[in-house]
């Protein structure tokens, strides 16, 4: 009798910080796409709750009790690279990601995301500026600063992905175990010092390009999140950690 094919485990960390006006509906909208466009992978959803001072740990409480796939992380502190990092710590699912909870990319492009880990690569990003992407609502100061920051990165670093901050990552168990040890920040350059680290030690980052549209009442602060960015990556350039991690 031939054994039934066990499937791939994955995990969605959706890390939040004062979403009440938006979690429910991104939660209800993720999990209706996983179960009807990834039902060959045993899938759960794990909401990280970032110290929000609103109602969205409750509102997370009550999804999680509706959905038996869906749990709740709470941290006392604030820091969006953190919550993602400890998320992906304690589940041990094959493949871990993560996503903007107001779902600004389309989730058409999850799909491909996921299964290009099953190709050969280890991470897999969304991606704004590839060929292909398309991208709606963003404003010119936003653009400005993301086209000046992608070109500092390959200045920097001589790298070859093409959108650090995009809101859409996914990636293997063995890159969680490798790389999120050494990852230092806990804030928004999360992303950037990750992708870093993993392309300067050869690992394989594959690129979706994506359909986004640009959410009016996002949290993020452009110039305070430019401001630890170039801290970060100042900091990558002096200590060069990929050298020590090899």
């Amino acid at each position: 009798m031939e054994k039934t094919k066990q499937k791939l485990s994955l995990n969605v960390c959706l890390p939040v910080y004062n979403e009440e006006e938006d979690l429910e509906r991104g939660v209800i909208t993720l999990t209706t796409y996983l179960s009807e466009h990834l039902a060959d992978y045993e899938w759960t959803v794990t909401i990280a709750d970032n110290a929000s001072t609103d109602k969205t740990f409750e509102i997370a409480q009550k999804l999680a009790k509706r959905y038996g796939q869906v749990q709740v992380l709470h941290f006392a502190k604030r820091g969006r690279g953190m919550a993602v990092k400890q998320a992906w710590k304690e589940c041990r699912s094959d493949i871990v990601a993560y996503m903007d909870v107001d779902l600004s990319t389309d989730l058409k492009h999850f799909g491909p995301l996921v299964q290009s880990l099953g190709r050969g690569y280890d991470i897999a990003i969304g991606s704004r500026n590839a060929r292909g992407a398309r991208v709606y609502g963003r404003s010119l100061l936003r653009t400005i600063t993301s086209k000046a920051y992608i070109f500092l990165i390959k200045c920097f670093f001589f790298v070859h992905f093409s959108d650090a901050q995009c809101g859409f990552k996914a990636m293997t168990r063995k890159m969680v175990d490798v790389l999120i040890p050494n990852i230092v920040d806990n804030e928004w350059f999360f992303d950037t010092e990750l992708l870093v680290l993993a392309e300067k030690r050869g690992f394989r980052i594959y690129e979706e390009p994506v359909t986004w549209v640009d959410n009016p009442g996002s949290t993020v602060r452009v110039w305070k999140t430019a401001h630890g960015d170039i801290a970060g990556l100042w900091r990558l350039f002096l200590t060069r950690p990929w050298r020590k991690t090899a």
